[in-house]
C-alpha cells in the first residue's frame, strides 16, 4: 500500500495539463486549454482544462476530473495504479509497505497482465542485446534493415530465444504466474500441460499502449521457415488488456510528434513506422494490416484532424487506402492519400531518403482523398455499369461528410472531374443520406431496447458512449418532484464544497449569550442537524461532516480540501461539483457578494426542507388511505399531516411562494 505522505506528493506534483496533454491535444484559451473530449465521440472540442484549478470538464457530456481521476477513468486503472503512473511521470519514489500474501493474490488481474508483459519485453530486449543467439539471428536481422542502436532502444524491439520453453521457465523462475503469460498469450499449453513459449524464435516488437504500458506483442519469423509461409508475423491474441481494433502500433512514440505537427501518417507495418522514425519522420502509425477501426480514428483525433493514408502503391496499397476513407471522413478527419512509387513501401523509401525530402515528396504527390477515389475507381473503366458502381462509391463517400459546404465543394469538383450534371450527382448523395439517416434510427431504437429508455435518461442527459452518431437528442421534459430533489441535494453539497469555509454569519447570538460566525458548511450542518435530516446519498454527508469538523483549521478550503480528498469516492465528487452541472437560465446573471452567497445557502435549505416535508407529506397519505381499522393509528397520522401541512407552508412563505392550501 502506498503510504498517505507519498500520494500527497503525487497529487502536489501531478499538473492536470501535463497529464491530459498525454492523451488529448490541446489548444491554449485564454487561461485554459480545449481539446476534444477523450471520454465520448465529438467533433467539435468542448473539453476544457484548468490549470488554476487543477481540473478538467467536457461541458458535452458532463465528464469531469482531476488528474489521478482522469488517468483512472482514461485508462481503466486502479486508484493506486493511477498514482503509480503518475508517480512514474514525476520521477517521484513511491515508499509503501510489504503487501501480504493475500493482498498480492488480490492484485488486479489488469495490473498482473501490465507486469508480465513488462518484463517480458526487457527480457526479449535483454536476450537481443546479450544472448549469443540473440546477437546472431536477432540483430542481425534488425542490422540487415538499417535500424540503429537508438531506435531498437526507442522502440523496445526483442528477440524469442528458439527453445521452445526458455522464456516460460524464466518467467516461473522470477515468480510469475503461470495464469498470466497464458491470459497475456505470451505462452501456450500443451496437452500434456507442458508450457510453451509462443513467440520463439522470432525477432519481437511489443505494443505499448497510448500512456506506455505494455499491451501486446508482434514476432516475426525469420529463417527459411519464411519461405512460402503466408503468416510471418503472429501477434497476441485479445485480453483483458488488449483489444487490437483499438490499439494502434507506435502512437505511444507518435502522440506528441502528432500533436506538434498537427498531422498523422497511417501506414501498414512495424517496420515502415520504425523505418521512418529513424529516417526524422515520428508522427506516424501503422493499423498492422487490420481493416481501421472508429475506435483507432477516435484515439488519433485526439490529437490531429489530419490523416495522410500512406501506402504502397501496387493494388494492394490501393486497396488499403480505399479501407476506412468513409469512416474517416464521417469521423471529420481531413484525410489525404500517397502511394508510393511502385517497388517502395514506406520502410524502403524511408531508409532512402532524408526527412526532409521525404516530407517534400509527400507534399508533392499526395491527393485529396475524393480526388485519390475519383482516379483510381475510374482509371481506365469504359464499361457503364462499373462506372456507375465506382461513381456511387466516390458519392457515398462525400454523403458521410457532415460539413455541408465541404460536401457542396466535393460535388461540384467531382461533377466537373467525371463530366456528369451535378444535380444527378446531388440527388444520388441525398439518397445515401436518408439511407443513413434510417440506419441511424434503427440503430438508435436497438440501443434503446438494450438499455432501456430509463437508463438512458438517467441524471436527465443521454449516454454517449455508444451513442449514434448524428442522433437527435430527445425533447427535454419537466424535471420530477424527486429529479427536484436531487438537484437540491446536489446544489447544496456543491456550495459546501465550493464555499465551506466562507463566513456567511458574522456575530451570531447563541443561547448562551455568547457570539460566533458561521461558515457555509456549519450552517447547513447545524440547520439539518437540529432536525436529524440527512443526504440521500453517504458521500453527500461525509462530505458535510468532514467540512463542519475541518471548519476550524487554519487556512482550510474546501474546494482544495475535497478535490485532494485520498478517498476517491470523495474526490470525484468534489471535482464534478467545481463544475455547474444545473445551467442558468439564458440571460441570467450569476450574482456574487457574502450576502448573495447566503441567501442562496439559505433559500437551498429551505428547499431541501420544503422537499423533505413533501415527501414526508406523500407517505402519510399514503399511509392514512391503507390504515382502516385502528382508529387511534388514524388519529396519530391525521395529527401528523396537519403538522406537516403547517410547516410546509410555513416554508412556503419563507421561500416567497404562496401558501399551499
Amino acid at each position: 500500500m502506498i503510504d498517505h505522505a507519498t500520494i500527497e506528493r503525487i497529487k502536489d506534483a501531478a499538473n492536470i495539463v501535463d497529464v491530459v496533454s498525454e492523451f488529448v491535444s490541446l489548444k491554449k484559451v485564454g487561461a485554459n486549454y480545449k481539446g476534444l473530449c477523450p471520454f465520448h465521440n465529438e467533433k467539435t472540442p468542448s473539453f476544457y482544462v484548468s490549470p488554476a484549478r487543477g481540473i478538467c470538464h467536457c461541458f458535452s457530456c458532463g465528464k469531469s476530473a482531476n488528474p489521478v481521476s482522469f488517468i483512472m477513468e482514461h485508462e481503466q486503472m486502479t486508484y493506486p495504479e493511477a498514482l503509480r503512473w503518475l508517480a512514474n511521470k514525476y520521477h517521484i519514489e513511491i515508499h509503501e509497505r510489504e503487501m501480504s500474501d493475500e493482498e498480492k493474490r488480490e492484485q488486479n488481474d489488469r495490473e498482473s497482465m501490465f507486469i508480465v508483459n513488462k518484463w517480458a519485453m526487457d527480457y526479449f530486449h535483454d536476450i537481443l542485446l546479450n544472448d549469443v543467439d540473440g546477437r546472431a539471428v536477432g540483430m542481425q536481422y534488425f542490422r540487415s534493415r538499417g535500424f540503429r542502436d537508438d531506435i531498437i532502444e526507442k522502440f523496445h524491439l526483442g528477440f524469442a530465444p528458439a527453445e521452445r520453453t526458455a522464456m516460460a521457465r524464466a518467467a516461473l523462475d522470477k515468480g510469475f504466474n503461470e495464469k498470466y503469460l497464458l491470459s497475456t498469450g505470451l505462452c501456450f499449453k500443451r496437452d500434456n500441460g507442458e508450457l510453451m513459449d509462443k513467440y520463439s524464435g522470432r525477432v519481437m516488437f511489443p505494443w505499448l499502449g497510448v500512456n506506455g504500458n505494455v499491451r501486446a506483442f508482434g514476432g516475426r519469423l525469420l529463417d527459411s521457415r519464411t519461405k512460402g509461409v503466408q503468416q510471418k508475423y503472429i501477434n497476441s491474441s485479445d485480453s483483458e488488456i488488449y483489444h487490437k481494433e483499438k490499439e494502434l502500433y507506435g502512437i505511444y512514440q507518435a502522440k506528441k510528434a502528432i500533436a506538434k505537427e498537427d498531422c498523422v501518417y497511417m501506414v501498414e507495418g512495424y517496420t515502415d513506422v520504425i523505418s521512418m522514425h529513424q529516417c526524422g519522420i515520428e508522427n506516424v502509425v501503422a493499423n498492422s494490416g487490420t481493416a481501421l477501426s472508429f475506435h483507432q480514428i477516435r484515439l488519433l483525433h485526439r490529437f490531429t484532424s489530419n490523416i495522410v493514408l500512406l501506402y504502397d502503391g501496387d493494388a494492394a496499397g490501393i486497396h488499403a487506402a480505399m479501407r476506412g476513407i468513409d469512416m474517416l471522413l464521417a469521423e471529420a478527419m481531413k484525410v489525404k492519400v500517397l502511394l508510393l512509387p511502385d517497388g517502395d513501401d514506406p520502410d524502403s523509401f524511408a531508409r532512402k531518403h532524408t526527412a526532409d525530402d521525404f516530407r517534400q515528396y509527400i507534399l508533392d504527390h499526395q491527393m485529396d482523398v475524393i480526388e485519390f477515389k475519383t482516379k483510381f475507381l475510374l482509371k481506365g473503366v469504359t464499361d457503364p455499369i462499373k462506372r456507375s458502381e465506382a461513381i456511387s462509391s466516390i458519392v457515398k463517400s462525400i454523403s458521410v461528410i457532415e460539413d455541408q459546404i465541404v460536401r457542396a465543394t466535393y460535388l461540384q469538383d467531382t461533377a466537373h472531374r467525371i463530366g456528369i450534371n451535378e444535380a444527378t450527382l446531388i440527388a444520388t448523395m441525398n439518397k445515401f443520406i436518408r439511407s443513413g439517416q434510417e440506419a441511424q434510427a434503427k440503430e438508435q431504437q436497438r440501443q434503446q431496447q438494450q438499455q432501456g429508455q430509463a437508463d438512458a435518461r438517467q441524471d436527465g442527459q443521454q449516454g454517449t458512449q455508444g451513442q449514434v452518431p448524428g442522433r437527435q437528442p430527445e425533447p427535454l421534459r419537466p424535471a420530477t418532484p424527486q429529479q427536484q430533489a436531487k438537484k437540491v441535494e446536489y446544489m447544496l453539497v456543491q456550495a459546501v464544497v465550493r464555499h465551506g469555509e466562507q463566513i456567511i454569519y458574522d456575530n451570531v447570538e447563541t443561547a448562551d449569550g455568547q457570539t460566533m460566525s458561521l461558515n457555509v458548511a456549519q450552517y447547513i450542518g447545524y440547520d439539518l442537524g437540529a432536525d436529524e435530516l440527512t443526504f440521500s446519498q453517504p458521500v453527500y454527508n461525509r462530505i458535510l461532516q468532514e467540512a463542519v469538523d475541518h471548519s476550524a483549521d487554519p487556512g482550510f478550503k474546501a474546494e482544495e480540501y475535497f478535490m485532494k480528498h485520498p478517498d476517491m469516492e470523495v474526490s470525484k465528487v468534489a471535482t464534478e461539483m467545481s463544475f455547474d452541472r444545473f445551467q442558468l437560465r439564458k440571460g441570467a446573471k450569476l450574482r456574487t457578494g457574502e450576502e448573495v452567497l447566503r441567501d442562496q445557502v439559505v433559500h437551498l435549505v429551505l428547499d431541501f426542507r420544503k422537499d423533505y416535508v413533501m415527501e414526508k407529506l406523500k407517505k402519510l397519505k399514503t399511509e392514512i388511505a391503507q390504515t382502516t381499522a385502528d382508529d387511534e393509528r388514524m388519529m396519530t397520522l391525521l395529527k401528523e399531516y396537519q403538522e406537516m401541512q403547517t410547516l410546509r407552508n410555513t416554508i412556503a412563505k419563507e421561500l416567497g411562494n404562496e401558501i399551499i392550501v
